[in-house]
């Protein structure tokens, strides 16, 4: 579905240029008043006409900041968006919908899902978002309901959709919503690590860029309908949950000790080799194979263990 937001090509002048013509014609009309004796009837209601136009005059005023925009809706039908910046004067019958163009930033709190594997997880993401299509925005979704939702009061919807804080306050709860139903999505599709899957295969905890540019492409697709644009994704949270954690974190120390175990059995072996080597190069000692036997438990019983060895003065001879 294409964008369906265009520009407001109606009546419009400049503000200052009509907040001129505005007071010259209000103070003519105020003179008409004051001179009635010599205008008598028509000049009095000629005065009273003018003073109601121009105060008529004054609802069409209207100015825009940069990244601001106003969706023109002429009795309920759309007119188009002004994004111009500046003060303005334009038709006091339309009726002009303040938007909000900024980035704004979402920090969505950590919640529950099952990973790849099924373990339940905590998982959070901050995001940038910003309106792409004003039409979308206003029209296509229903920002009453999504504020009712925010605020839990149905007499506040009402209120706080007809303004900009408030349209934008049901916009960000829109995307909170969408933001976790994708979050749901894109952890079900990856395992937390990569202890009970392919060494090889992407993680949340690895995946890094990838797992925020699938975020990101799946978020898009979800607000595209309501004309919003995810402009960056991050997961900021991610950690196993509270029922699970405790047993997480001693597999994990598990696994820690059993990589140590291998670095220390691998040097040991490597040590004991090179001992070997240069006892029999440099005919220091000839060993049997009992011996060498004895010799390398005793090294590896050294050199792998968690205390220190206490060392044990052979007084003898190497037959004994």
């Amino acid at each position: 579905m294409g964008e369906k937001e265009f520009d407001f090509k109606g009546l419009k002048m400049s503000g200052f240029l009509m907040l001129f013509i505005n007071l010259v014609l209000m103070f003519l009309c105020v003179a008409l008043l004051f001179t009635y004796n010599s205008f008598g009837v028509p000049g009095i209601i000629l005065g009273v006409a003018g003073i109601i136009v121009s105060l008529f005059l004054l609802g069409g005023f209207m100015q825009l900041e940069p990244n601001q925009a106003r969706a023109m809706v002429f009795f309920g039908k759309y007119k188009g968006t002004f994004k111009q910046t500046g003060f303005f004067w334009v038709n006091p019958f339309l009726d002009k919908k303040k938007l909000s163009l900024r980035a704004r930033n979402l920090d969505v709190k950590p919640i529950k899902v099952n990973d790849k594997t099924g373990n339940p997880i905590m998982i959070g993401l901050v995001l940038v978002w910003k309106l792409k299509d004003t039409y979308k925005a206003m029209f296509e979704i229903d920002s009453q309901t999504l504020a009712e939702a925010a605020t839990g009061t149905p007499a506040n919807a009402a209120t706080v959709g007809h303004t900009v804080a408030g349209r934008m306050t049901a916009f960000e709860n829109f995307v909170k919503i969408q933001s976790d139903a994708a979050l749901r999505q894109v952890a079900g599709q990856y395992a937390y690590d990569d202890n009970e899957g392919d060494i090889n295969g992407l993680t949340l905890r690895s995946g890094g860029e990838e797992v925020n540019t699938q975020l990101e492409q799946k978020l898009n697709e979800r607000l595209a309908m309501a004309g919003m644009e995810v402009v960056e994704a991050r997961l900021n949270y991610l950690a196993y949950a509270p029922e699970i954690a405790a047993v997480m974190l001693r597999r994990q120390q598990a696994s820690a000790i059993i990589s140590a175990r291998e670095k220390i059995v691998e040097g040991a072996v490597s040590m004991v080799k090179m001992a070997l080597t240069k006892l029999s190069e440099e005919n220091i000692v000839e060993l049997d194979k009992d011996k060498k036997a004895a010799m390398v438990s005793n090294l590896l019983v050294v050199l792998c263990a968690d205390e220190a060895a206490q060392p044990v003065v052979n007084t003898g001879t190497l037959n004994q």
